[in-house]
């Protein structure tokens, strides 16, 4: 039950019956612990404001409540090792990627307005977790091409999945799709797992509640092998805490993903087929406590898919982050992370200007203020915006309440 929550949705702050607004609710959420059943309420904002573009200056602010609810019936009924989960949220607000013309965008939440049953599964484990499968409604880019340490970043790339997952559709939180999952723990720190989802290429359109599933599309299949230094492998999962941070813990991941459909390519063509790779790796570089969690993290990703095929073909990204930087009695990190978002000369124009590699960077400062809401203030910068010859600068914050 500990892998429901992706991207800037997973938890950062501490939890327990002081960690949310609603406390324990006079006990009642300790006893349904007790027997199995979490709830979780949360709301996520990302407050961004371009103070440099082409654009007129604009602030925009991306907001979402969610609503989770994981059942272990081990506790619940005796039936061990068997697990459901399902989330659901609403969310809207101002995109300011959209608006700016990025594509790396500023949020790693901003999408579409949508109030929706987001995602639902039932997962069984055996031989003590070294086998698993999941089946459902769930996203593809909530566990492959997901960054690790996803919730101590803000734009896309890094606070959520590589932005160009899509180019073979494969899926996206929150429309996801019909979806079935195993995993394989065959060596201590070494896991295998391989997923098979619909490739809804419009998924809002098509299924706007989310409660009634969508088999659209091709079936693309993602698969996915990581090796886990300083952990097992079994506990591993697709997006890290903070007490998972402790020692010199890692992950190196890399992946495929391939959609049998038909694609237009550069030349308008109809071709079968189309693939993503990619390579990240997530490392603890050095600890004040070798069994600690205060010290420096380091991160980096690069992905690629073939550039006559699509547009926005490559990725790279590259971060380092300071957990418990400051002498503060609170949960408090400093993030700092770039990406280069790579487009395909085969799209652009035969002759001059070319294309240009969109470059970003990002610094921000993480400060869990309180039990139950967390501050994280956040600076920008983007050059060659859209691959265009123009730069803007992004100032917000992002901030998280648990209920």
């Amino acid at each position: 039950m500990d892998e429901t929550l992706s991207g800037p949705d997973s938890h950062e702050t501490g939890q327990g019956p002081h960690g949310r607004l609603f406390g324990d609710w006079g006990g009642e959420r300790s006893r349904l612990l007790a027997r199995g059943v979490r709830f979780d309420f949360q709301y996520i904002s990302d407050s961004l404001w371009n103070l440099k573009s082409e654009q007129p200056e604009r602030l925009a602010s991306w907001n979402r409540f969610r609503w989770t609810v994981d059942i272990d019936f081990g506790a619940l009924t005796g039936q061990h090792d068997l697990f459901f989960h399902a989330t659901a949220l609403w969310q809207g607000g101002g995109n300011l990627g959209t608006y700016l013309g990025l594509l790396t965008s500023p949020s790693g939440m901003s999408s579409q307005n949508t109030c929706r049953l987001d995602s639902w599964w039932i997962e069984k484990r055996w031989f003590n977790q070294r086998l698993t499968a999941r089946v459902g409604q769930f996203a593809g880019q909530d566990f492959y091409g997901a960054q690790h340490y996803a919730a101590s970043f803000i734009f896309e790339p890094m606070g959520y999945a590589l932005g160009n997952l899509f180019t073979d559709v494969e899926s996206f939180d929150p429309p996801s799709p019909p979806a079935a999952e195993v995993r394989f723990v065959p060596l201590h720190n070494l896991y295998v797992k391989s997923m098979v989802m619909a490739a809804d290429p419009d998924p809002f359109a098509h299924n706007h509640t989310g409660l009634v599933p969508q088999f659209r599309g091709t079936p693309v299949s993602v698969s996915e092998i990581g090796f886990t230094p300083g952990t097992k492998a079994t506990s591993v999962r697709a997006f890290d805490n903070v007490e998972t941070r402790k020692g010199y813990s890692g992950l190196y991941q890399f992946g495929a993903s391939y959609n049998p459909a038909k694609f237009t390519t550069a030349t308008g063509e109809r071709q079968s087929g189309n693939y993503l790779l990619y390579w990240m790796a997530s490392q603890a570089l050095w600890r004040v406590d070798p069994k600690g969690a205060k010290g420096l993290d380091g991160t980096f990703a690069y992905d690629w898919s073939p550039g006559d095929v699509n547009r926005n073909n490559s990725i790279l990204t590259a971060g380092i982050r300071f957990n418990e930087p400051l002498p503060l009695s609170i949960h408090n990190t400093m993030s700092l992370g770039s990406v280069q978002n790579h487009l395909s000369q085969q799209f652009g124009p035969s002759g001059p200007p070319r294309v240009k590699t969109e470059h970003a960077v990002e610094f921000n400062f993480l400060l869990d203020v309180a039990p139950m809401l967390l501050l994280q203030p956040v600076v920008q910068y983007y050059a060659n915006v859209g691959g265009r010859s123009h730069r803007a600068l992004v100032f917000g914050f992002q901030t998280k309440v648990e209920f």
